[in-house]
């Protein structure tokens, strides 16, 4: 029987495809790796293939989300427990081990996290509890630097130190391990809703309603180089994002705070745009007002819906 199975979504990343691939080690359990490759055009296909012929690997022609592609991973299957791992991150030291072990003896707990760096080896905000309506407008918003600290302390979980073990109401999707019969009870990712971003939320929030717990496990450590992916397409990134998280307001909290939440964006965009305008007449750095005019106007137009 397979332990662990390990799904990696890839969007054009070969090369830190390479080092996340090269890091997945265990002593003690028995891997399968899958990588879900979503039409790169960076080579990522036939590097896989050459390279890494004991990965099973599924090629899609045209790109099918974060969410899409992972549900493909985790159908094709097989272990006791699924990793979700993105590509842009490096496992450290017996950080799998550490973590099916903890499952192993932990049946209560329905999915896990593991503690993650930051390239420079500081720790990377990755805990978090549900949001309120409150968070909803503040977190990645223009108001974010005005936040009562109160809201966002709570939300990030700065009160409870980093190097403790202990229950969160849901993790960061860079690296998260399901239990399998959590996932045959609640699903997997709800692609419909969420092409990418907020999509952890989600289903934590359901292996949570389920029942299980969510714990982050500082002992296991996973490097993660942030954005690597989304970075590429700067504009789809804030339309996705706002866009998942109007969808999860309107799924866990009713029509009305999610009507409120997207006329909310939708008018701090315009705002933004009208203040990078007057920057932009002002003489200051006009090309760059320019690009984020342009990267604001496509969210507009896209009405986060």
């Amino acid at each position: 029987m397979i332990d662990l199975s390990i799904v990696i979504l890839n969007w054009n990343v070969r090369e830190l495809l390479e080092r996340c691939l090269a890091s997945l080690r265990s002593k003690h359990y028995t891997l399968e790796i899958i990588v879900v490759d979503n039409a790169s055009c960076d080579g990522s296909v036939a590097t896989v293939q050459a390279k890494y012929p004991q990965v099973t690997l599924i090629a899609n022609v045209d790109n099918r989300g974060f969410t899409g592609g992972n549900n493909q991973g985790i159908e094709a299957s097989h272990g006791r427990y699924v990793m979700v791992l993105n590509p842009d991150t490096e496992v450290l030291a017996d950080a799998l081990d550490r973590m099916v072990r903890y499952l192993d003896d932990h049946p209560e707990v329905g999915a896990l996290g593991p503690q993650l760096l930051n390239p420079d080896r500081s720790i990377q905000s990755s805990r978090r509890r549900f949001p309120t309506l409150a968070t909803g407008f503040f977190e990645s918003t223009w108001l974010q630097g005005a936040a009562p600290q109160r809201i966002l302390t709570h939300y990030y979980m700065d009160d409870v130190p980093p190097d403790h073990t202990h229950e969160v109401d849901w993790l960061n999707g860079a690296c998260t391990v399901f239990r399998r019969e959590v996932l045959d009870r609640v699903g997997v990712y709800d692609a419909q809703n969420f092409f990418m971003y907020s999509e952890e939320l989600d289903l934590c929030r359901r292996v949570k309603e389920a029942g299980w717990k969510i714990v982050y496990l500082p002992e296991a450590q996973v490097i993660h180089y942030v954005g690597q992916s989304s970075d590429q397409a700067v504009a789809a990134r804030h339309i996705y994002f706002q866009t998942s998280k109007v969808h999860y307001f309107r799924k866990w909290h009713g029509s009305l705070q999610a009507t409120l939440l997207h006329v909310f964006l939708l008018g701090s965009y315009l705002w933004q745009i009208g203040l990078e305008g007057v920057k932009g007449l002002l003489g200051s750095q006009r090309g760059l007002r320019f690009q984020r005019m342009k990267v604001y106007w496509q969210v507009i137009r896209a009405g986060l819906k």
